[in-house]
């Protein structure tokens, strides 16, 4: 239990799929496939070699102008981090409304409190750094997210266009329509001693013209700087800049690096584990930026062909528009790692449960450009109970995995719960007697006539029946008795399990900055985890 906020905090492994689990219990079939284990400290420090044996002081002066240190920041801090040769945490999520659901301020403090930690195991500077995936193009995944308002019914504030094209986040401005939505957002928080200076910051960082990537970095960076976070994205001048010869490299060894990939599928298959991400036939890792939006790449005999349009280049045409304009060219999810690990020098990422399953892809892949890959360490992931949730938990003597089902369905347990013992024996009792009964009948009845078995089976049939239905009203009526115990369940299924999801990948964060303040995020930090011992 937190002192500040008097928050209970449900701290848990991550779920995921079963390479994911293993990597976590430290299976050694699992971790064959990663740059070693987040709790061997020994992983790290082989690491820093890779790191140094690409960076030096000046590699790393000309990359540190990448990053943003946001208000409540240090910037003395990073450069000593440049003139000691410092290393970085990363970790990152694509730009979503209001900075996006809880778990995308778990990884950015997972990172800190790492962050902090390497420090003394490799005596230099580590510095989180939080990556705006930028140039990604999901625009219905980033657009929304969803806040449980004052009269307790889940909200979802989103921002629509109408556009065919799907482009790069980071050139889409967003609308005027944007105002209403982040007012209609701000009015669903509570008045509290803390929620003033967060609606201004919404209000201040989401206006119309400014893009989902600078909302993003304007809200997260005044939420992490006093955490040493910093951040970039992937659409920053100098990180193109950097990540060209990446990119290149992929254009001209698709085939070779598709072989790679699909070997290490091969390897994960034979292991008993499936892909998280589809390896596509001809699909080089890259997109295109057209006039139609982001466009993937393909293989096509001798040409490169862009997959919405058509539209076909010879790879010396591509490669030369790509050296003329390094924003046309952008990596895809099992590329990006290796660019940010090219760029920056990473000695951990920290990742969510879909992202530690596809890094199990990609060590021999990190390998073909020259480089290992760093050491993931999963993020935090927990349940935040607050004081009134417990309260209703404990009235029912319930457990929070317990609500993470259909509501009709923890209802009608609830109610079965509530039937009066007598009720219940009775009703037994009848059951068995009319079992019993029926029984005697049909031993009597084939003595006169076989036939008889199919009318006094109906008989039996039809007395279950009447009798599933008058347990059915029973419930019912319990139900309707108990309809403000109900009510107080239900309301505490929306705070854990929103629409049936959990809390950490729905609900905004300024739900609990409005109630709780800055100490909030201190307690995020704190139930981070720390690395290896």
């Amino acid at each position: 239990m937190a002192d500040k906020t008097k928050l209970e905090w449900i701290v848990r492994d991550l779920p995921g799929a079963p390479v994911v689990r293993d990597y976590l219990a430290g299976s050694e079939a699992a971790v064959a496939f990663y740059g070693g284990h987040f709790g061997d400290a020994g992983a790290y420090r082989r690491k820093t070699e890779d790191v140094d044996g690409r960076f030096d002081a000046d590699a790393r002066a000309r990359i540190a102008e990448a990053m943003y240190v946001p208000e409540g920041g240090d910037p003395d801090r990073l450069e000593r981090w440049v003139e000691e040769g410092g290393y970085l945490v990363t970790t990152g999520q694509q730009p979503c409304l209001f900075g996006g659901p809880l778990y995308t301020i778990y990884k950015a403090l997972s990172a800190a409190r790492l962050a902090r930690g390497l420090e003394d195991l490799v005596g230099r500077p580590v510095l989180p750094l939080f990556w705006i995936g930028s140039e990604d193009h999901d625009w219905a995944e980033a657009n929304h997210t969803f806040v449980v308002d004052t009269e307790n019914e889940l909200l979802r504030a989103e921002v629509t266009r109408h556009e065919d094209t799907q482009p790069a986040l980071y050139r889409i401005p967003l609308p005027e329509g944007v105002t209403k939505v982040v007012r209609s957002f701000v009015e669903a928080l509570p008045d509290t001693d803390f929620s003033g200076p967060y609606r201004e910051l919404l209000l201040r960082e989401t206006k119309p013209g400014l893009t989902l990537p600078e909302s993003c970095r304007g809200i997260l960076g005044n939420l992490l700087g006093r955490f040493g976070v910093l951040l970039t994205h992937a659409a920053h001048p100098v990180v193109k800049e950097r990540s060209r010869e990446i990119l290149i490299r992929e254009l001209e060894r698709g085939e070779e690096h598709e072989a790679i990939l699909r070997a290490t599928a091969a390897r994960l298959d034979e292991a008993g584990y499936e892909l998280q991400v589809s390896l596509l036939e001809g699909g080089l890792n890259l997109f295109y930026e057209s006039d139609a939006g982001r466009e993937r790449l393909y293989r096509d005999g001798d040409a490169l062909r862009l997959h919405t349009t058509g539209t076909r280049f010879s790879p010396d045409e591509l490669q030369r528009r790509a050296e003329e304009d390094p924003m046309l060219l952008s990596p895809n999810v099992l590329l990006r790692p290796v660019v940010e690990s090219a760029v920056f020098p990473t000695l951990a990422y920290v990742a969510g449960p879909g992202e530690i399953a596809y890094f199990a892809q990609l060590r021999d892949y990190f390998q073909a450009f020259g480089m290992s890959m760093p050491v993931v360490q999963p993020r935090l992931s927990a349940t935040i109970v607050e004081t009134k949730i417990r309260k209703v938990l404990d009235k029912f003597e319930l457990e929070p995995e317990r609500l993470d089902r259909p509501f009709h369905e923890l209802a009608g347990d609830l109610a079965r719960e509530e039937i009066p013992d007598g009720v219940r024996k009775a009703a037994g009792s009848l059951r068995g007697g009319i079992a019993k009964g029926v029984s005697e009948l049909l031993g009597e009845a084939k003595q006169i006539d076989p036939t008889l078995n199919g009318p006094v089976e109906h008989v039996r049939s039809q007395a279950f029946q009447a009798l599933d239905e008058l347990e059915k009203k029973v419930l019912q009526a319990l139900k309707r008795e108990n309809e403000i115990a109900l009510a107080q369940v239900e309301k505490a299924q929306l705070h854990l399990y929103p629409d049936g999801k959990p809390q950490e990948r729905m609900l905004n964060a300024f739900y609990y900055l409005a109630r709780y303040g800055v100490a909030f995020l201190e307690d995020i930090y704190e139930h981070s985890p720390r690395g290896p011992a």
